[in-house]
């Protein structure tokens, strides 16, 4: 490999939220979503250059910025975007917020598909909108959509919206075309918009595509809001920069106003320049970057299948957090982190973080060396290996 994945970068007293969040220096931490590999080199000679000019003035997003947007998406995943049709802001969160707040009025309900991302519930909450929980369903180790009951959910009158995870986090599904075609149907024919958080469309392994949902067609183009960032990608989180894009110029116009009166409508300069540097010359970095997530997860199936035959791991389509089925150990998922924590010093997340439909389940960041996976596996295997 050209770039080296395997090296140990101590992140500690770096005030990184992942490892500086812990209450000692033994603690592994394995939850929070970012990796522990350097960004591509590209991203950081774009910041040197940036940094090397010292003058850090109020930023006007260039031309480059959305030709890099526009340009990426075309070429990864088949998806034309329009300029006039991105917004920016700081994150995919507060991305969300403001598009659920644009899209509804307090005591409206907003739809997710559980166990999801935990701050889908904090939006909602924050919005004032009621939370309604479409379950996935769970069958011999694999996630599938309960479209009977999306059916039901979407035809109550206050449900205005489904809060979208494609590809999905917890569960790592990467839902086909078909798939979400029948979302979008089912959507449209209750007038409930689609608001769909693609933040993982990049980390997609080799076997599955990511169709963008409003790709698919004009209708779902302009029933749809969709949310992206180079956050997760290029270990980005940090720098804080998100894209939204809507089709529809009255939902983009409520959107647009949402954010300026959240004053969350600018984006910093060194956003700017990693955006533009992620899209235009990270692609190589990117593909080695998959390569080594997902022998990371073939490491740990045959770890788990040697060691732990009872945690069960579906399948791992995308991203790089791996949802454990601990459940035939008999424990809650919050003693079974709190165990992990206490006894082992791993830090996992809970799976009842996201939905009770993540009872016995705990998620595991496995973009890190594997040096520290092995670790972190090590860990969970002294403590509940008979």
């Amino acid at each position: 490999m050209k770039y080296n994945f395997d090296e140990i970068i101590p992140r500690r007293n770096t005030n990184s939220y992942k490892w500086d969040s812990a209450t000692g220096d033994e603690v592994l931490p394995m939850w929070v979503a970012d990796m522990d590999f350097r960004t591509a080199p590209s991203i950081i000679e774009a910041f040197v250059r940036r940094a090397q000019h010292g003058i850090f003035g109020y930023t006007k997003v260039p031309a480059a910025y959305y030709d890099a947007v526009k340009g990426w998406f075309e070429r990864r995943h088949d998806f034309t975007i329009q300029k006039d049709r991105i917004l920016f802001t700081t994150g995919v969160v507060p991305a969300l917020s403001a598009v659920i707040k644009a899209l509804t009025v307090p005591g409206d309900r907003v739809i997710v598909q559980t166990p999801v991302y935990n701050c889908f519930f904090s939006s909602i909450r924050n919005d004032q909108c009621e939370m309604t929980a479409n379950e996935l369903i769970y069958k011999d180790g694999f996630y599938s959509i309960d479209f009977d009951d999306l059916e039901k959910k979407t035809s109550d009158p206050k449900a205005k919206v489904l809060l979208q995870c494609s590809p999905h986090n917890p569960v790592g599904r990467v839902w086909t075309k078909e798939e979400l075609s029948r979302i979008g149907e089912i959507c449209l024919r209750n007038h409930v918009v689609v608001v769909s958080d693609e933040i993982h469309c990049d980390l997609v392994y080799a076997g599955h595509t990511h169709t963008p949902f409003a790709s698919i067609s004009e209708e779902f183009l302009k029933n749809s809001v969709t949310c992206t960032a180079p956050s997760k990608t290029f270990n980005l989180a940090g720098i804080q920069v998100a894209n939204i894009i809507a089709a529809d110029e009255e939902i983009r116009r409520k959107i647009d106003k949402v954010l300026n009166v959240n004053e969350v409508c600018e984006i910093n300069a060194f956003a700017v320049e990693a955006v533009i540097a992620a899209y235009n010359e990270g692609e190589e970095w990117l593909e080695e970057l998959k390569t080594y997530l997902f022998d990371n997860y073939i490491y740990l199936k045959e770890f788990m299948k040697t060691e732990l035959p009872s945690v069960r791991i579906p399948p791992l389509e995308a991203t790089y957090l791996v949802w454990m089925d601990f459940s035939a150990t008999g424990q809650s998922s919050e003693v079974i982190a709190e165990n992990l924590l206490k006894k082992e010093n791993l830090w996992v997340n809970e799976g009842t973080m996201y939905g009770q439909s993540g009872e016995g389940f705990i998620r595991l960041n496995i973009a890190c060396p594997r040096q520290l996976l092995k670790e972190g596996l090590n860990k969970m295997k002294s403590l509940y290996k008979c």
